[in-house]
């Protein structure tokens, strides 16, 4: 599609579901004072059609690093146990502003983290829902809550960061059983510590990894090593992992997501209305821990660390707070058990060099771990063998003053859980895979462009006894073109741009396919193809 106006396109109702239908649309020749609210094709929450309770957790004002604290009490009158729990967050903001990053915690437990939209002078409004039904047993006592998106406002960025957070509660019983505990790892002289319940039979860990703060661990994947002339440098390039360890002993590893956020690529013109993949709603890395319960269950405290591979000693920039969700077993008070494998490859993590008018990196890197372990439940003697096995290609181009800044990228993060035992062999597999292709580009009139796909795509399948019984594909893909003229007043830029999103989902739970696209701000379709 044209960066330039569109004749007629197809428009829906932005929340619709329905097909859409033919309109005009008046699309500026360029950006504004106002555009349309951000907006993403990601599918709301499925709500069941039960009694339901809703709760506030959070009325805030961000205009700095104060957090918002606060109570959350249980409601009344939707029982302890709920089939479904729904956070919402609306916010609004206006100005001139960043994108920021946000959290928030109940209980200590992180149950949101998100980043913002950055506003247009005449102000915006958006929405974040999110299931939050596996944190049920932080929300069945009262508990603390502090909320913090840190923010600047001064005389030049005005934009002052108003949320609403709530929770709403659906009385019944849950499709699939939730964790019985939710825990935080405790801070110790010696580190972070663990102490699960004796009678443990299934332990996750989730980690809400980001790399950002503005600085260069913000744009991991475009680092390079010396003796590469590049402004964003790394003791080995842009190979990141992140890895969960248990008494020093590595126990999950996982690909980051290469998160974007609303002002990045050096544009904020890509994202003003529909933003990248997970920027609203930073979904959490899962380490299946289960192998390692049998040494957990002992009683005692136990280290548990998270580091991210591939960053520079003593560099700021990622953040990485743990949540353990743990389902015990009602007929033992204590599961005894082993860890009886624990093998990973050395990680390979290599990048070339090759000078010249256009310079050149490119990486290859990847590792693979196997941990297995049983554990001697009330239902028999049960192995859990985890697999994960990451790749990491990636070109980096540029030229000498970085006018020109390009990367093609591809992250692969593939796991394989077995659990033999107490009835036919359970196997799930999830091939996830990561892409970002694009450039940006400073002409001679100081017209900065900048072109970019990204990909979050991920298929999983789950088999009992050899027969498959859960099948999902995902596909959710953004690509933007916008230009504009850099170092001037913002009503001198003379913005252009056109942003598109379709978030595909197929499986055995049914189908879902919305696309949106945007011209200058205006969003010009919204269509749903099930």
């Amino acid at each position: 599609m044209s960066m330039v106006a569109v004749a007629t396109l197809v428009v829906g109702a932005l929340f619709g579901t329905g097909a859409a239908t033919a309109q005009a649309a008046d699309v500026p020749a360029e950006f504004g004072t106002d555009w349309h609210d951000p907006v993403t094709a990601a599918p709301p929450v499925d709500r069941p059609h039960t009694k339901s309770c809703r709760v506030t957790l959070a009325d805030a004002r961000f205009r700095d690093f104060t957090p918002y604290r606060g109570a959350y009490t249980p409601p009344e009158g939707c029982g302890d146990r709920w089939s479904k729990v729904v956070l919402r967050l609306d916010g609004e903001v206006k100005g001139r502003q960043y994108d920021r990053l946000g959290h928030l915690h109940v209980g200590g437990v992180e149950i949101l983290r998100t980043s913002t939209p950055e506003p247009s002078p005449d102000g915006i409004a958006w929405h974040v829902e999110k299931d939050v039904t596996r944190y049920s047993d932080t929300f069945r006592t009262a508990q603390d809550v502090e909320m913090l998106i840190g923010n600047v406002v001064d005389d030049t960025y005005t934009g002052v960061i108003d949320v609403h957070v709530t929770l709403t509660f659906y009385a019944g019983r849950p499709s699939a059983p939730v964790p019985d505990r939710v825990l935080t790892l405790a801070g110790t002289p010696a580190g972070t510590t663990l102490t699960t319940p004796r009678n443990s039979e299934r332990v996750v860990a989730e980690v809400y990894a980001t790399g950002s703060g503005g600085g260069c661990e913000e744009f991991w994947y475009l680092t390079v090593a010396d003796p590469a002339p590049y402004s964003c440098k790394a003791d080995r390039g842009p190979y990141r992992e992140v890895q969960i360890s248990v008494d020093g002993r590595i126990a999950g590893i996982a690909a980051p997501f290469p998160n974007v956020w609303t002002g990045g690529w050096s544009n904020p013109f890509l994202w003003y209305v529909v933003p990248a993949p997970r920027a609203f709603d930073v979904r959490p890395i899962e380490y299946d821990l289960t192998p390692f319960a049998g040494l957990l269950n002992d009683g005692r405290p136990h280290r548990v660390e998270v580091s991210v591979a591939g960053v520079p000693a003593d560099r700021p920039g990622w953040s990485a707070p743990v949540n353990v969700l743990v389902w015990r077993d009602p007929h033992r008070a204590q599961v005894p058990g082993a860890l009886t494998e624990d093998r990973a490859t050395d990680l390979a993590d290599s990048s070339t060099f090759t000078p010249g008018a256009e310079n050149r990196v490119r990486t290859e890197a990847g590792h693979r771990l196997a941990v297995s372990g049983y554990l001697d439940t009330s239902h028999g003697r049960v192995t859990t063998t985890v697999t994960r096995t990451l790749a990491h290609t990636s070109v980096h181009r540029w030229t000498d003053g970085e006018a020109v800044d390009g990367l093609d990228a591809t992250w692969t993060d593939d796991e394989a859980v077995a659990v033999v035992g107490h009835g036919p062999a359970r196997t799930s597999r999830t091939h996830r895979t990561y892409t970002m292709d694009g450039a940006t580009t400073l002409g001679a009139d100081d017209r900065l462009r900048t072109v970019l796909t990204l990909g979050d795509r991920a298929s999983a399948v789950t088999r009992e006894g050899g027969r498959r019984t859960a099948w999902s594909r995902l596909d959710d893909t953004y690509s933007g073109d916008a230009t504009y003229t850099v170092d001037v007043p913002r009503d001198q830029r003379h913005a252009v741009g056109t942003s598109a999103e379709r978030y595909r989902l197929l499986g055995s739970d049914g189908c879902y396919d919305r696309s949106l696209t945007t011209v200058q701000g205006v969003l010009t379709e919204d269509r749903s193809r099930c």
